[in-house]
């Protein structure tokens, strides 16, 4: 991608909204607009249209988890989303996933830690903390029946699709993947391409809620992380 990283920061705390633009501003990131609220976010991602939103969940007149949706509901919208907030497992943060983001932070984050995660959704990836994400999925994401049927689709992967998918879900990243699999990374960013493409998924984020709302995972079940 061209051209410099644009994001919209929403906090209803203005010395939050703060810190955040100078941490941004400092490694040549441009902050586009701030928002207060919920509203205000969609408003300014609609106006601006920044690569990536730093979202807040709990504020006035709209919450983050509404605007997320709002914001994602845009057929061609390549906005990205990444959640802030205080307390990771929260089923707020569950709900906001499942909304459309592609991934948490929590507010405590330090100023690398930000600067990454925003180059990294922008680049197309999701911001998976795999040990915390998959404790929150595990935690809060229901057998979702007719989830599982609208997604029989599923069928449509290969057996090696399915194999990286199961694993992709207990939150292996792709270089965990290529060696558990003795897969070269190439072919394991190919595999992710084609899951993600042939069951509609925006990002690994939604691979994994999705790997657990059918059944293809099961809470408890075993981890995958060595």
């Amino acid at each position: 991608m061209s051209g410099p990283l644009r994001a919209v920061i929403a906090d209803d705390q203005a010395l939050v909204r703060t810190g955040f633009r100078m941490i941004l501003a400092t490694d040549g990131i441009k902050v586009t607009a701030e928002a207060a609220d919920g509203a205000e976010a969609v408003a300014a991602v609609r106006s601006t249209r920044p690569d990536v939103v730093l979202m807040d969940i709990r504020m006035p007149r709209m919450d983050g988890i509404e605007a997320t949706r709002q914001i994602m509901s845009g057929g061609a919208n390549e906005t990205r989303v990444i959640i802030l907030t205080t307390y990771d497992l929260d089923h707020y943060v569950y709900a906001a996933l499942t909304a459309g983001a592609s991934g948490f932070l929590l507010k405590d984050v330090t100023p690398e830690h930000l600067v990454a995660a925003v180059r990294l959704v922008r680049s197309g990836d999701a911001l998976l903390a795999p040990t915390i994400t998959r404790r929150l999925i595990e935690r809060f994401a229901p057998r979702d029946e007719a989830k599982a049927n609208l997604h029989r689709d599923l069928t449509e992967l290969t057996p090696r699709e399915l194999e990286v998918l199961r694993l992709l879900a207990t939150g292996l990243s792709n270089a965990e993947l290529a060696d558990r699999l003795t897969l070269s990374a190439t072919t394991v960013k190919t595999h992710v391409a084609r899951i993600l493409s042939k069951l509609g998924l925006r990002d690994r984020v939604q691979a994994v809620v999705l790997a657990y709302e059918t059944g293809l995972i099961s809470p408890g079940g075993p981890s995958g992380v060595g």
